[in-house]
């Protein structure tokens, strides 16, 4: 009698939210049980968990609410290093472009749109034309437009030097 007491006793799991224990089939807790002790071991490993071996039974994998829970080797990005007032997510590189930059190509565009309107009143449908095909000849604008070549070439030139003042070269 006593060595069915033990055995069902080996296949029962604590719930801690709860407080009340639970019987599982002896696979369901084979499973369950090596799958907690790989991953309190992983966590013991990282200095993550300091879990008594009396209190083994107690893990349940959520390590949120566990009393032995450590901070260990893995810090969060937000906290604070030093003096308190740096974090490592304020030294993490960035792989695209930085907002800053964003926002004053946005502003620098604006005003070449701005000013490109003010030197001809044909602007909207060369930016039409550039929009649709960036690699669009002058020519092919020119005659888009029913404007001499030469004519629409030489204002194209005062255009982009005028346009070239406002980017600074």
């Amino acid at each position: 009698m006593e060595a069915n007491d033990n055995q069902r006793q080996s296949n029962r799991i604590y719930d801690r939210n709860l407080k009340e224990w639970f019987e599982v089939p002896a696979d369901y807790y084979e499973e369950y049980n090596r799958e907690r002790t790989a991953f309190r071991k992983r966590m013991q490993d990282h200095g993550r968990c300091c879990c008594p071996r009396d209190k083994w039974w107690l893990c349940d994998m959520f390590c949120e609410d566990c009393e032995y829970r450590r901070a260990g080797d893995m810090l969060s990005l937000n906290a604070p290093e030093g003096d308190g007032s740096v974090t490592m997510l304020d030294q993490q590189e960035v792989s695209g472009p930085r907002m800053e930059d964003v926002i004053a190509d946005r502003d620098l565009l604006a005003r070449l749109i701005a000013r490109l309107r003010e030197l001809d009143p044909d602007a909207d449908a060369i930016l039409t034309l550039w929009s649709e095909n960036d690699m669009i000849s002058d020519r092919a604008i020119a005659k888009a437009l029913g404007r001499p070549q030469r004519t629409f070439a030489d204002q194209m030139k005062r255009y982009r030097t005028e346009l070239r003042k406002i980017r600074g070269y």
